[in-house]
């Protein structure tokens, strides 16, 4: 840490920090008189009952703070930088990163590829752990940073260091036992690739993988996407259907496997292979707590679930005596992407079985943007959005899911605002959380 020190952002009202007098702008430089390297130091340096905080003021007086408190109480401190230091980017070059495949003239910020596993801990990034050196695994240790989430895509070492590009990616069961004997938690993601990670060396990667229970918790498998923006890349392949079915068919081969043995089912595919597939969901206990949400591992499952849970209740506590809310009127309009549409028709059809006056008009976005083959919601653009519901009778609203935006703006992946898709399309927005329940007051408000 250079002298400066870390800048405070914000100071919690009623902390510990505020009852300090600790303002904005003030500068954190040592705790127990040691220097901070990042978030993970300050965190484990602040746990105990009694420090020593060495601030500098904005007027640039230092002042030595004796605190006592609570073990792990938190001092209501927010800097300014939320890792305290610079994130480390990927050292990689994959053959499947997405972010290789994104089209030219986007902001900056969505080229940077991120590898860091402060960011694993935090956000629940998947780190490769290939520009990891063992001082950092030991610190990961010390500081009992749980749970890692890790991006293995297969334990075969020379395959790795192929796909990864990157004569270090083959280290990574040497790796993974380290954290294993140290009690640290981890998941795991497989990106498949077909022809070059699936078949056997799916079967290897997890049978692999599944030695390391209990420690490792969860493994999820999941479809490369393919934008249109390949040249030069590696020739991927899509998966077909009769691909989709044999993936599943391997994943519960070992889900069998695992739960008698360990009374888990340990590796999930994500939903995209049962869609593709045209199968059959599993049921919600197949996904052990939605433990791979994040890698689209049971969401629509899930969000059946909720969707389903609000619709009962709506109609124990209000319809039972008031038969004039099944003549409620509306019509909107749901944009999402292929993947997803079907599903949401479903929903809607159990809707109108109880409310037959709401019209929801589900359309299907095709992605122009990224390619016809990308067909989750989160990666849609304002102008492909735009381009599919011109000139349509949207009824009183269009609802879009909320991982359309970036994260904590009202702006689309390519910069389009969502004011700019109300003015457009003549039709307010409404941006739905990603959950049934809200979905469902969505509808029928």
């Amino acid at each position: 840490m250079m002298k400066e020190g870390h800048k405070i952002k914000m100071v919690v009202p009623g902390s510990i920090g505020d009852e300090l007098e600790l303002e904005p702008g003030d500068r954190v430089l040592a705790v127990n008189d040691q220097q901070i390297e990042d978030v993970f130091d300050y965190h484990y340096l602040i746990n105990d009952e009694y420090i020593e905080l060495t601030v500098q003021k904005a007027d640039g007086e230092e002042w030595l703070l004796e605190i006592e408190k609570d073990a792990e109480e938190d001092l209501g401190i927010e800097f300014e930088s939320s890792l305290m230091d610079d994130y480390h980017s990927c050292t990689n070059k994959c053959i499947f990163c997405f972010i290789d495949q994104l089209p030219k003239g986007m902001r900056s910020t969505m080229y940077f590829k991120d590898d860091d596993s402060r960011l694993s801990f935090l956000q629940g990034n998947y780190i490769t752990l290939t520009n990891m050196k063992d001082k950092d695994l030991d610190r990961i240790i010390k500081y009992k940073l749980s749970p890692i989430n890790i991006s293995v895509h297969t334990t075969n070492p020379e395959l790795r260091c192929m796909m990864l590009h990157n004569r270090f990616a083959g280290k990574i069961m040497e790796q993974i036992q380290k954290l294993y004997e140290a009690g640290v938690l981890m998941n795991g993601q497989i990106v498949l690739c077909k022809n070059v990670n699936d078949g056997d060396e799916l079967r290897k990667t997890i049978g692999d993988l599944g030695e390391f229970l209990p420690y490792m918790e969860s493994l999820s498998v999941v479809p490369v996407g393919l934008s249109d923006h390949r040249d030069g890349l590696y020739p991927l392949e899509p998966f077909t259907p009769e691909d989709a079915r044999e993936v599943i068919d391997i994943i519960h081969g070992y889900q069998e496997i695992f739960m008698e043995e360990y009374g888990t089912h340990f590796v999930h595919a994500s939903d995209e292979w049962y869609i593709l597939a045209d199968a059959p969901l599993p049921e919600e206990e197949n996904y052990d707590g939605y433990v791979q949400l994040e890698n689209g591992v049971g969401m629509l499952r899930l969000q059946e679930r909720e969707f389903h849970e609000a619709l009962d209740e709506d109609i124990y506590e209000n319809m039972s005596g008031a038969p004039e809310e099944r003549e409620k009127n509306k019509h909107c309009t749901i944009a999402t992407g292929k993947l997803a549409g079907p599903f949401l028709r479903e929903l809607v059809a159990d809707l109108n079985v109880h409310y037959p006056n709401i019209q929801v008009d589900v359309v299907e976005v095709t992605n122009y943007f990224f390619g016809p083959r990308i067909t989750v919601s989160g990666l849609l653009t304002g102008q492909d959005i735009i381009r599919a519901l011109k000139g349509r009778n949207l009824g009183s609203e269009l609802l879009l899911p909320i991982n359309v935006l970036r994260s904590g703006e009202d702006v689309l992946l390519d910069d389009v605002h969502v004011k700019e898709i109300e003015k457009t399309l003549q039709v307010p927005v409404r941006i739905v959380q990603s959950n049934g329940k809200d979905l469902y007051d969505a509808l029928i408000s």
